[in-house]
């Protein structure tokens, strides 16, 4: 990394975030959501400003060229309400002129049935994304329109809506589209009162009610069994589907649908840990996860400020977010997490920069105006676990660790291991660790690394990040990572909290191969330990139990004996102790494979190998991770 000026003001600046995430700034005070958000939102525009397309003479003339993609994505130009929006809190003429060059841009590339491209695809569903920005710049821009530009305008607006009344449901889209749907028809219906989208918006925002399972987790981001979606997916429903309909339910009055909202968000706030990221680490979607939500999902700052007026703890949710995914910010874009440019030297895909602007100009038009307290998070609490059964995730705060476990056991039926869904982590593993002043101590990735969206970086010959146990044989790769079957078991002795799993490792076809495992994590203050029993009821191969630690800049692992490890150059340390005498422990093999590009992390292998007993079926493995 090529060494920044100014360091001092950075390192202010970055206390601040610090501070601020805390809540150590915002005891007693009264903080602007609005002012918060247009501060982040200016500096976001600015930087898309920097890469339109202001050639007049161009056919591209408005549009955003992404370098990554290497095309002008459609979708970009749903940057045209934070152009509006900036223009309304500054006056800057600059804002005006960039709103309408981009609107005017995507009005022609729009197709004749009303609907647009998500360039470089031929997906239409984005349609309900570009029409709600259009929808919500109109009523602002309008003065500022010729005659003409204003008819072309509302013609674009009409069609578009009218293409979503006829083809927008669950049969062709996934929840968050149909989410997303009731409140752009909520928003179309404010400036042409036709019935037809009131209608349409309901009957939209009934199916998402009846999608919500009991723990009011939307369902529906999988894949498709007979005409029906399934799946959950953390990051779409915190970053899409939920303010989608919150938004709809504010704006048609609709308090079935706003209470539904309500309850869903009382769990969510649980997955923004103590700095602000949002775990994503384990839905069906978690492929796209960036640490701070998802790669191409919106972001959560306008459905907590949608409620923040009722508590004031979504005020801290939405603040505490921002702070992070501005973190991410560098080189003028929002990366795809917090070692992007440790591992690559081209610029990410601008989706998550112009998603995060829209989304913060939704909140700053559509949420809490008013000044408010910001209490600590939940997870800035210590001392607690919660289960949640019906996605079978286990999250666990002590004094130093944050821990969320997955068993989720949701099945592509019909795909299988061909499809994006399957790749998930599973099985009882840790998929986020992360520690009080210090950061992220382990994280997931995709099991096996697929470009599943054009927006995905290229990268080959990668291993996961996530914790695992796993075994090779002639016939398959084995691991717990694809045991979609097991069970999550919580617990709490003397302020530790237990966190089990059992079942067994299996292919990525979820056959199994002849070694069972249970799983048992115990969260302290100052530890975490791992007790692992494997039965060797067929397979007869070496297992091992791989533990990457993600390897910041500054990072060093030294082996100081055969069964100890020192974790060095953050501001906590900690010793990787095996306790079981009968295993191997390696550390660093195929270190340069653990290069994740979602989340953009950079990981480093712990790895211990177990051997089956010639006469005892039965292993055990035990060891611990404590702070120094």
């Amino acid at each position: 990394m090529k060494k920044k000026k100014y360091i001092l003001p950075i390192l202010f600046f970055y206390l601040i975030i610090s501070l601020t995430v805390k809540g150590i700034l915002y005891a007693g005070d009264k903080i602007s959501l609005k002012e918060s958000f247009k501060n982040s939102l200016l500096i976001l525009v600015d930087d898309l400003l920097k890469i339109q397309n202001t050639d007049k003479n161009s056919s591209n003339y408005g549009a955003f060229y992404c370098e990554a993609c290497k095309d002008y994505h459609a979708r970009a130009s749903e940057t045209v309400l934070p152009f509006t929006i900036a223009y309304k809190e500054t006056g800057d003429e600059k804002y005006l002129s960039a709103a309408i060059s981009t609107g005017d841009w995507l009005i022609n590339q729009q197709k004749e049935d009303g609907s647009w491209f998500e360039t470089p695809s031929e997906w239409t569903g984005t349609t309900t994304d570009q029409l709600l920005m259009m929808a919500a710049s109109f009523p602002l821009l309008e003065k500022y329109f010729t005659s003409l530009q204003s008819l072309r305008w509302k013609e674009s607006i009409k069609k578009a809506a009218d293409w979503l009344v006829i083809n927008m449901n669950h049969e062709f889209a996934s929840i968050n589209y149909c989410a997303t749907t009731t409140a752009t028809l909520a928003v179309v219906y404010q400036i042409f009162k036709d019935q037809s989208y009131v209608s349409k918006a309901d009957e939209l925002a009934y199916l998402l009610l009846s999608k919500m399972d009991e723990d009011y987790f939307l369902t529906g981001e999988g894949n498709r069994i007979r005409g029906t979606k399934y799946g959950i997916d953390l990051g779409y429903n915190m970053d899409m589907s939920m303010w989608g309909l919150g938004l709809y339910a504010k704006l048609m009055n609709n308090k079935i649908a706003e209470e539904y909202v309500r309850k869903s968000l009382k769990r969510l706030i649980y997955f923004i840990y103590p700095d602000g990221s949002t775990d994503g680490s384990w839905g069906v979607r978690s492929s796209k996860w960036t640490t701070y939500g998802s790669l191409t999902a919106d972001g959560s700052q306008i459905l907590f400020s949608l409620f923040s007026d009722e508590d004031p703890v979504y005020r801290t949710a939405a603040l505490a977010n921002m702070n992070y995914f501005m973190k991410m910010r560098e080189r003028g874009l929002l990366t795809l997490g917090p070692h992007y440019y440790f591992m690559y030297d081209s610029p990410p895909c601008i989706y998550p920069t112009f998603c995060r602007a829209k989304n913060l100009a939704m909140a700053i038009l559509y949420g809490d105006q008013s000044d408010g307290e910001t209490p600590p998070l939940p997870t800035q609490n210590s001392g607690w676990s919660k289960y949640f059964k019906t996605i079978d995730v286990a999250l666990v705060k002590t004094k130093n660790f944050m821990a969320t476990v997955t068993g989720y056991s949701y099945k592509d039926m019909r795909r299988g291991a061909d499809f994006k869904y399957m790749h998930r982590p599973s099985g009882g593993s840790i998929t986020n660790l992360w520690v009080e002043n210090y950061g992220y101590l382990q994280a997931s990735s995709q099991t096996e690394y697929f470009q599943w969206e054009f927006n995905y970086p290229k990268v080959e010959n990668t291993l996961t990040l996530t914790p695992r146990i796993e075994f090779t044989d002639s016939n398959a790769y084995y691991a717990n990572l694809y045991e979609f079957d097991s069970r999550i078991y919580v617990s709490e002795n003397n302020d530790e909290f237990i966190v089990t799993a059992s079942g067994e490792l299996k292919d990525r076809n979820r056959w199994e191969g002849g070694v069972a495992y249970n799983l048992t994590h115990i969260i302290a203050d100052q530890f975490i330990e791992k007790k692992i029993k494997l039965r060797f009821h067929g397979s007869k191969s070496e297992v091992r139990i791989v533990e990457p630690f993600i390897q910041n800049p500054n990072t060093t692992f030294n082996k100081i004996s055969d069964n100890k490890v020192e974790i060095l150059g953050g501001t906590k340390e900690f010793i990787f102790e095996l306790i079981s005498k009968d295993c191997e422990l390696e550390i660093g093999t195929d270190n340069n494979r653990y290069n994740q590009p979602l989340p953009s992390l950079k990981g480093y292998p712990f790895i211990i190998k177990v051997k089956p007993g010639n006469e005892n079926f039965l292993k055990e493995v035990h060891y611990r991770i404590k702070i120094k």
